[in-house]
Order: C-alpha cells, then structure tokens, then sequence
C-alpha cells in the first residue's frame, strides 16, 4: 500500500484538474441524488394528488437534469482522464529515464523481457488503478453519499434496514482483494517471462533456425503463454464471481425491503411517494457500489504492478557521481590502473592490476576467453567501478570526474556494432549531434564508408532497419568507425571490432581503423594477434592477472603464454590455408 500511495503522490502535479474534475464529480453526485428524491413529488403529486402544475413543471425539471448531469459529466471525465493520463506519461518517463542510468550490470542479469514488460504492461496496469480509481471511485463515493442521505431522509427505519447487508459486502470486497493481488501478481511475472521469450525467439532468428529449434521455440513460447492464460483466467474467475455474489446479496436485501416498505406504506407510516423515492435511491445506490467493486478489482492489479515498477525504479544506480565531482577538461597525459580488482557478484574478474598508458600510446590486451580483457577496459568509462584499487587520469582518481565528462572523451568500437532503426547520418551523429552534414561525409571517407553510404536508396538519408540489419557486417562497422571519429575522442576502446569480419572485410575495416587510431590512446582488444604486433605494448592476461607485458617481438622471444597464444592462432590460420 505505501507505493500506492507513492504512486498517487504523482497525481499532485495535476491537482487543479482534480480539484476541478472533483467539483464536476460532486455535481453529478448531487443531480443523481436530487433524480432519486423527485421520485417522491412525481408519485404524489402528480399520479395521486393529479396536481396539473407539477405535471407542467416536473418533467422540464427532470429534462433539465439530466442534461446538466451530461455536461458535468463529460468535464469530469475528460479532466480526471487528463490527469491519469498525466501521471502514467510521468511514471513511465521517470521509469525509462532510471533505466538508463542503471550500470551495465544490470542490463546482464535482467532479462530485456522483463524490462519492457515493466515500461509497458505494468505501467498501462496502473493506468487502470490510477484513472478508474479517481475517477469512478470519487464519482462513485460522492454519488453513494448523496444516495445514503436521500434514503435516510425518506425512510430512516428503512435505511438502516437497507445497510444491514454492508458488512457482508465489505467482507467479500477484503477476501476478493486479497485473492486477486496474489492472481495479479504472478500473471505480471508469467506476463515478463512470455515478453523475453517473444524478444530472443525475434532477436535470435537466425540461430534458432540454424538449429532447427522452432518447434523447441514454438513449445516454449506455448508452455508459458497457457501458463499466463491460465494465471489470467483465475484473475477473471475471482473478478467474474464477485459482482454476481454482490447481486445476490442486493436482491436479498430488496426482498426484505419490499416487504417492510409495503407494511409501512399499508399500515400509513409512510406515502407510497416516499417509499418509491426510497427504492429509486436504493437503486441507484446499488449501481456505485458494484462499480466500486470493479474499481477494487483494478486498485488490487493496479497494487501489484505499482510495487514491481516501483521496485524496478529503486534499483540503485550503482555508478554514482562523488558530491564534489569536477569536469575532466585537460588533455589527457596518463591513464593508470594501479592495484585495481574487480569483483562481479561473488566472483572475482581481475585481481592486482597495475598499468600505466602515456598519451598516444596503443596497449592491446590480450588473453584466452574469460581472462577479463573486456572487464578491464570497461572500467575506464565506469561501466562496471572497480572493487579495489583505483584508475588515474593525469593522477586523479576517474571517481572525481564527473561521469559525463569523463566518457565524453571515451570512443568505443565493439564487435557487436549497435547501430539503431534510423538513417545512416543519425547513427553517425549519435552523441555529437552538432557537426554538420560536411564533417559527416568526412569522416565517413576516412572510414572508407562514403562509397557504399552513396549508393544506398537516399544516400546518407537511408533507413538502415532495426540493428542496421540491411547493411552487411563490414558496412556496420564501419558506420560505428565514422561515428567514433566523428566523436573525436583522446582515449579509443576497440573491443575485436575486426573479430567477426572475413579476412577481405577486414583489411578494409582495418584501414579505417589505423585512421581512427591515429593521435589517441588506443587499448585495444583483439582476436586475431597477428592484427596488433604493431601495438606499441602487448598485455597478457590470464586468470585476471596482468602474466606479462612488452612488445610483439620482445613476447615472443619470451615463449611464454604470448608465444602460446601466438603459436596455436598461427597453427590453425596454416591447417585453414592448407
């Protein structure tokens, strides 16, 4: 209940137009009541008293009503809409914008699935919870006390008759509650689990059918969309049988009403006007309550998704910014990793690292699968901080940078190029959205990829689809190569941006990539070694220790894990030749 009323606490923002809307709701409530109470003159005064005044005025009176309880009526659910509306559009904004400065340490343990499943059919449950519940619930609320005082006032005796049956139906509103916030919430769950099964059977298109695995995929997707049917029609049974149960409590309560009202009328305790004003009221109040009922229904699924988006919004950010953080400004003389380690949840990733990079210097990190090489050059932009030691920029802990500026001079080129569903001249501008169209074009030569941007469809303006999937692997890499040099950034990252390239691609790719190296501090990550003997120094990991350092050749003479390394890649490129 306390993210409830978190959640509520959104509504504040719009409060004039709940005000407002409240006003309009009260209006109504007050018409539906005074409907109800002119039961009462109609029956006397017009069929038993034949008053030919009253039959000239009441139904003008009457007309008048309800015309005032549409208007009112259409002002106060346009307005409450607005401002539920309001409030989702702000949760789901916070939401997003939380998760995008979560670490990256998130997004690997968390399902996408579960992600948009949070933004989208968690958000749109509480959509429900928030415009229902103000607006029927209020509405609702005013139109049942309105309806209360005219039954009280026609017949008190009959009215406490009537709200007799209330405590039965407050039971029934806590057990259903109860019963349907448990359905709620493992059908959001099944509801997560169903949307990161849709995302890796889309995104994974190609191996699934590689393996012919899509009656595996189909099954899987099968198992867990009965699963949340039948999670979602145990909601629907709890939901289905609460209104009849509230019916049937109702119709009791009006067989006794009936009985007693018509003794009082016979016996002249009171004029058929009032009792037919009475059950007019009765009637109508029967209406709100059962409304409250679905309003409950909704407050009760609206609860459970209200705490997982919340939950998901407390995620701590992790990579937090220092209080006195300054802006990293100067030219960047040295970066140092001195006794750095890195843990990930309860294993350690790198131990006892100690490396010192000059200004134009290019490191390539080398080692087998799982040695850490990825780890450690992600320590740098502050995807993952480091457990122990520190990393220095010209001898300041990168903690004392502000994280925007300290990545501002970061470029980074991976082997899984993230292009996105746009043309090729945004994904180039991506993150330095003011150079003109000129540099563009420049530094798309430089990464040898004006030529084939130029015979696209619309050039530069061509829509390269979801992940740039209608551009072949070089043609991606090197749209990701012009947008690191658009950057323009001292320190460059390349993480095997050549590794899943044919050799062809990749002596093409690598020119650009010698461009792109050119004047910055390169840590390079490389599959094929013989691609970085060039590098200035060649670090060894193994097990997350830094095992040796030096030159190619210097390495090599060495014939230890270098030479290894070196020795098998070299093995195998001859029994592939051969």
């Amino acid at each position: 209940m306390e993210n409830y009323i978190r959640l509520l606490k959104y509504a504040k923002r719009y409060w004039l137009y709940l005000l407002i809307s409240s006003i309009f709701m009260s209006l109504v409530s007050g018409l539906t009541a005074l409907t109800a109470y002119l039961v009462k003159p109609v029956l006397d005064d017009i069929f038993v008293k034949k008053d030919i005044n009253m039959l000239k005025l009441l139904p003008f009176a009457i007309l008048a009503i309800y015309l005032l309880k549409s208007v009112f009526d259409f002002l106060q659910s346009y307005l409450i809409s607005y401002a539920g509306q309001g409030v989702i559009r702000d949760i789901r904004q916070d939401l997003y914008s939380h998760i995008q400065e979560l670490p990256v340490s998130f997004f690997k343990k968390t399902p996408a699935g579960v992600i948009l499943s949070r933004i989208t059919n968690d958000v749109n449950l509480l959509q429900g919870a928030i415009t229902d519940a103000i607006t029927g619930g209020i509405k609702d609320l005013f139109t049942i006390v309105g309806l209360v005082f005219v039954i009280f006032y026609m017949d008190w005796h009959l009215a406490i008759m009537a709200i007799l049956v209330f405590p039965a139906i407050l039971y029934l509103f806590s057990t259903f509650s109860v019963r349907l916030r448990k359905v709620s919430t493992k059908s959001q769950i099944s509801m997560g689990r169903l949307s990161s099964i849709i995302i890796e059977g889309i995104s994974a298109s190609n191996i699934v059918k590689s393996f012919n695995m899509e009656d595996y995929e189909k099954k899987r997707f099968s198992d867990e969309n009965n699963r949340c049917f039948k999670l979602i029609m145990k909601g629907a049974r709890v939901k289905a049988l609460s209104s009849p149960l509230m019916e049937f409590l109702g119709g009791l309560g009006a067989c006794f009403i009936i009985w007693f009202g018509g003794y009082r009328v016979i016996s002249g305790y009171s004029t058929p006007g009032e009792f037919f004003s009475f059950m007019a009221a009765l009637y109508m109040l029967y209406k709100p309550i059962k409304d409250l009922n679905k309003v409950n229904n909704k407050i009760q699924e609206g609860i459970t998704a209200t705490n997982r988006v919340f939950e998901m919004m407390d995620t701590p950010l992790e990579i937090e910014e220092r209080e006195n953080a300054i802006d990293l400004d100067e030219e960047i003389r040295e970066i140092e990793f001195r006794n750095v380690s890195f843990k990930y949840e309860d294993r350690w990733i790198l131990r006892d690292i100690n490396l010192a990079v000059k200004k134009g210097e290019i490191v390539a990190i080398v080692g087998e699968t799982g040695a850490g090489k990825t780890t450690l050059v992600s320590l740098i932009p502050r995807f993952y901080d480091v457990t122990e030691g520190e990393i220095l920029i010209n001898g300041r802990d990168i903690r004392d940078y502000r994280i925007k500026s300290l990545r501002d001079k970061i470029a980074i080129v991976t082997q899984h190029t993230v292009l996105f569903h746009d043309t090729v001249l945004n994904n180039i501008l991506y993150g330095s959205r003011t150079k003109g169209i000129e540099r563009v074009i420049e530094v798309s030569k430089m990464a040898n990829a004006d030529e084939f941007i130029s015979m696209l469809p619309d050039g530069y303006n061509t829509v390269i689809g979801e992940s740039g999937m209608k551009l072949s692997g070089g043609e991606r890499q090197r749209i990701a190569i012009a947008r690191a040099l658009l950057k323009d950034a001292p320190i460059l990252i390349l993480d095997e941006a050549t590794s899943q390239l044919d050799l062809k691609v990749e002596l093409e790719v690598q020119k650009a990539i010698e461009r792109l190296m050119k004047g910055r501090t390169v840590f390079i990550i490389a599959h094929r070694l013989s691609s970085i003997k060039d590098a200035d120094r060649i670090v060894v990991l193994d097990g997350g220790k830094i095992v040796e350092e030096g030159s190619h050749n210097e390495l090599i003479a060495r014939k230890q894990v270098y030479w290894k390394l070196y020795s098998i890649q070299l093995e195998r490129s001859s029994v592939g030749v051969g």
